[in-house]
């Protein structure tokens, strides 16, 4: 089995303390009004898991970006598809036709992972209630699969370069929180939504893997570069 597709304990108590949080503060935002932080623990656990998997795979030089879309298909569309079609089907007998046209939107655009952009263009005055958008949790699905179009190309040009991705990935980490920070006060729907500001999340992730492949801890408090040890 693939080493980062093993049972992990630790990353299951991670997923269930992110669970809980987003459970209680949609049911309780008053109770505990930062419980949305646990979407953001999501990103780093997926960024950790999956840039994980595709250094395995260049380590071991059967490393195919073809094969990892492939995967990333067959892992969600079954799913996917079965939502889709559940609130097409339940909208078609619940909804008003407003509410339904906007749902199809909604279906489209999380058919191509776009879903968060989608709702970005959608906020405003004008904007309909959350509890009208049956797919409104999709907007993170979206932000995931628009960062797995480049990432896998960071990692793979990282590990080709070997030295390259210490510097490439840091500097990707920061510019794209110092994004995040810069559009919290001048558009917050852009800050919440925008691929480009929760980028940062899902390289931390990846980052905390690059740590464990390039570098090897010695009993002497010495950091030894990976890359040197195998290369030697």
């Amino acid at each position: 089995m693939h080493p980062f597709l093993q049972y992990r304990p630790d990353i299951d108590g991670l997923r269930a303390i992110a669970v809980i949080a987003v459970v209680l503060y949609h049911a309780f935002p008053t109770f505990i009004p930062g419980g949305f932080i646990g979407v953001d623990v999501f990103f780093v656990i997926s960024g950790y898991l999956i840039t994980g998997i595709i250094l395995n795979d260049a380590k071991k030089d059967r490393l195919s970006i073809l094969n990892f879309y492939s995967r990333r298909i067959r892992r969600l569309f079954p799913a996917l598809i079965l939502v889709l079609f559940c609130c097409m089907g339940f909208g078609w007998f619940f909804l008003f036709d407003p509410e339904y046209k906007q749902l199809g939107k909604h279906v489209a655009s999380g058919m191509g992972f776009v879903a968060n952009l989608n709702l970005w263009s959608e906020s405003g005055y004008f904007d309909s209630a959350a509890e009208m958008k049956p797919l409104l949790h999709l907007w993170s699905l979206g932000v995931e699969e628009q960062f797995y179009l480049i990432w896998p190309f960071v990692v793979w040009m990282g590990w080709t370069l070997r030295k390259t991705s210490l510097v490439v990935v840091p500097v990707l980490i920061l510019a794209s929180f110092a994004y995040s920070v810069a559009k919290v006060n001048s558009d917050p729907a852009g800050a919440f939504y925008s691929p480009l500001t929760r980028f940062w999340e899902l390289a931390a992730g990846g980052l905390l893997v690059y740590r464990n492949a390039y570098f090897k801890l010695e009993n002497t408090a010495r950091t030894i570069p990976r890359w040197l040890i195998e290369t030697s």
